[in-house]
């Protein structure tokens, strides 16, 4: 499989993602059904994971996984990105014209919270402030904050959740 991977990589060798595309094409849909995609989703996909395959091939590090491992890491991801499409909502389903206003109270409270967390997220440690900071605000997966700061994917993951334990302590003592 790496050879095959090495050779669409390089050479843009079509015979080589043919192989490849008949090898996983059929276990990505699979596992897709098996973890709850209807048949067509996960249809579309495979039809995805694998374009994702043949463009990003140059992306295949096989020191960190192996080439079965990067693709169904990829069809999971494209798994969740295609449930996160279909649970928005489309414009014709909001709401359109003035809303209600809030209760001035509920805007104080919301402020005061605002400026609570604030004061937690500043009071974390810096290694787990900046990682929040990434995933949260900088709305970026676990997987793309491994990829830029170069920290292990176990890493990342331990210090948001011990910071997200720090901010939930530190929002309950009010």
């Amino acid at each position: 499989m790496i050879e095959l991977l090495r050779r669409i990589r390089h050479d843009r060798d079509e015979s080589a993602f043919v192989d490849l595309f008949r090898h996983f094409a059929p276990r990505v849909k699979a596992f897709l059904i098996r973890s709850g995609a209807d048949p067509a989703m996960a249809e579309e996909c495979v039809q995805e994971v694998m374009a994702t395959v043949w463009h990003k091939a140059a992306l295949f590090d096989p020191s960190r996984a192996s080439v079965a491992t990067w693709v169904f890491t990829i069809a999971r991801n494209k798994k969740i990105d295609l449930l996160r499409k279909q649970k928005r909502p489309e414009p014709e389903d909001l709401a359109w014209g003035p809303e209600a206003e809030p209760d001035q109270e509920d805007v104080v409270g919301l402020q005061q919270e605002s400026a609570q967390l604030t004061e937690a997220i500043a009071a974390l440690p810096e290694k787990q402030r900046i990682l929040i900071e990434k995933a949260y605000f900088g709305e970026l997966s676990h997987s793309e904050i491994a990829e830029q700061t170069g920290l292990p994917l176990g890493t990342i993951k331990s210090r948001i959740r011990l910071a997200l334990d720090r901010l939930r302590h530190a929002m309950d003592k009010t």
